[in-house]
């Protein structure tokens, strides 16, 4: 994989194609669909240097040159590359902040690969690679401003965990392990080698826990949802429905080795669609 990405001259639509992301954004109005789209791909092009088999020099470099980028972009001279970003910037009030925080959190990865990391360390990982993503979302749904940034951290945070949850073994093949400290401690499980941890017959012990934590975060989500309007939440209730369900595949398959991969299958994701696509 190279540093670049085709998302960087892609139509946003197009590099959004296929992921659940698409599906969920797809029924947006036509700003805040391009707005939604030009978030992915930002996202896509930063993980992209992140998770890139390039040296971490280079990836650190182009990782600042995405800092500079963004800086540019609200001094009002953006780079080509951030152009098309300036009016949903305006006309959203999307935060420079959350850019840069998902570009730190991105950047967590880079200068070494992460290994069973403390808890508040897990956390602020999961504030910026994807509570951050979703405090420049729901400037473009329209939430109110306290709701909003309340969903962004509960929604943000259960979508990671159960991605940490259902890539355990992914993650593990690229070197990185992002399950926490203190829960392997308790486990009994000592090492911090990716390929040991999984294989370990405790892992279970280790990963029902962060099920009933990405579980309290999609609950306190919905009550936020619940009390704000259909229109507003149409799309990041889809989100939460979906990858609800994934969180449900992996706890009925279990987390003991071997581990078979779990996917929503098709007419689930329809239904999901439908049932929350309709105001």
């Amino acid at each position: 994989m190279t540093l670049q990405t085709a998302a960087a001259n892609a139509n946003y639509g197009t590099a959004a194609s296929g992921s659940s992301f698409y599906a969920a954004m797809r029924i947006l109005p036509r700003d805040q669909r391009e707005a939604m789209f030009q978030i992915y791909s930002f996202c896509r092009q930063v993980d992209d240097i992140a998770d890139s088999d390039g040296p971490r020099p280079e990836r650190l470099a182009a990782l600042q040159q995405w800092r500079e980028d963004i800086d540019a972009l609200y001094q009002g001279h953006p780079p080509p590359r951030l152009q098309d970003y300036a009016a949903s910037v305006r006309r959203f009030g999307l935060k420079r902040e959350d850019f840069l925080a998902i570009v730190d959190g991105m950047e967590m990865d880079v200068p070494q690969d992460i290994r069973a990391p403390n808890l508040a360390t897990l956390d602020l990982y999961c504030d910026r690679v994807a509570s951050a993503v979703g405090r420049l979302s729901v400037r473009v749904f329209g939430l109110p401003e306290d709701d909003g940034i309340q969903l962004a951290h509960h929604l943000g945070r259960a979508l990671q965990l159960t991605n940490i949850l259902r890539d355990i073994d992914e993650d593990a093949t690229l070197g990185r392990l992002y399950l926490p400290r203190e829960a392997l401690l308790h486990a009994g499980i000592t090492s911090d080698e990716p390929q040991k941890v999984i294989a370990e017959r405790t892992l279970p012990k280790v990963c029902l826990p962060l099920v009933e934590r990405a579980k309290a975060h999609f609950a306190k989500a919905d009550e936020i949802m619940q009390r704000n309007s259909r229109r507003a939440v149409r799309a990041p209730r889809i989100m939460s429905k979906y990858y609800r369900a994934i969180l449900e595949l992996l706890v009925a398959r279990g987390f003991a080795a071997p581990r078979a991969p779990v996917r929503v299958n098709k007419l689930a994701k329809i239904a999901i669609l439908l049932r929350y696509s309709i105001i």
